[in-house]
């Protein structure tokens, strides 16, 4: 049996992926700071056979190699789903808020990930998808600094896929729009753009090998606009 290993498993979309992953016959190892919103999760579905729940900190770097090495099992498959989102007003003016999304979008990303990729012990490694956002496509005055964390995720996402190419280890990033989830929850967003965190989980379960996965015909039409706008369009946006 195959196992996925999802970082920031208590996200809702990285729920409704291990709802996937479960049906299509795969284990999973759920990390999260939070055990206990996983616990009653997997309860209540009675996925108690086929999830595993493992503590996991994505801002505490130094912990990241003892994680790795007590899995249970090599994963086939690694989400990184972590994300942590202040609105830019408060990021601005508040460092620890801004420290705190590099933390968590990026730098865990990059620590934790690059210990898996560089594990070539592992036989298992298939495919690792990370997590990102619209937002990094272009900076924009309303949440450039959390735009910038996925940013540079994506950027070191594209890195990742050339160097694990040779090894035929699929990077893919999934560049997602306005999601209904809790990290959203209370902001001021276009609801005719929302996404449902079931529909994006089934894009991310049926990556293929194009690098960048765009859920929904209307995000991406936005994202290839956002991509070729000239910068005097792209300063009037909100």
């Amino acid at each position: 049996m195959k196992t996925v290993l999802i970082l920031g498993a208590n996200s809702d979309v990285a729920k409704q992926c291990i709802l996937r992953y479960v049906a299509r016959g795969f284990s999973i190892l759920a990390a999260s700071r939070d055990l206990d919103s996983l616990r009653i999760y997997v309860e209540e579905n009675h996925l108690e056979n086929n999830v595993q729940i493992v503590f996991f900190d994505a801002a505490n770097f130094s912990s990241h190699q003892k994680f790795y090495a007590e899995l249970s099992t090599k994963p086939h498959i690694v989400i990184y789903a972590a994300g942590f989102l202040v609105e830019n007003e408060k990021a601005l003016h508040d460092f620890e808020s801004a420290k705190r999304m590099m933390e968590v979008n990026y730098m865990g990303a990059v620590s934790i990930l690059n210990i898996i990729a560089t594990d070539k012990t592992n036989k298992n490694l298939e495919r690792i998808i990370g997590l990102s956002s619209l937002s990094g496509v272009r900076g924009r005055k309303s949440n450039y600094i959390y735009g910038s964390t996925k940013a540079a995720f994506t950027t070191y996402l594209a890195g990742l896929r050339q160097e694990l190419s040779p090894r035929k280890i699929t990077v893919n990033v999934l560049v997602s729009g306005y999601i209904n989830t809790k990290i959203n929850a209370g902001l001021a967003l276009n609801k005719s753009l929302l996404m449902e965190p079931d529909y994006v989980a089934e894009h991310i379960v049926s990556a293929g090998n194009s690098f960048t996965i765009v859920p929904n015909w209307k995000w991406k039409m936005i994202f290839f606009i956002l991509k070729i706008l000239p910068e005097k369009f792209v300063a009037k946006l909100p």
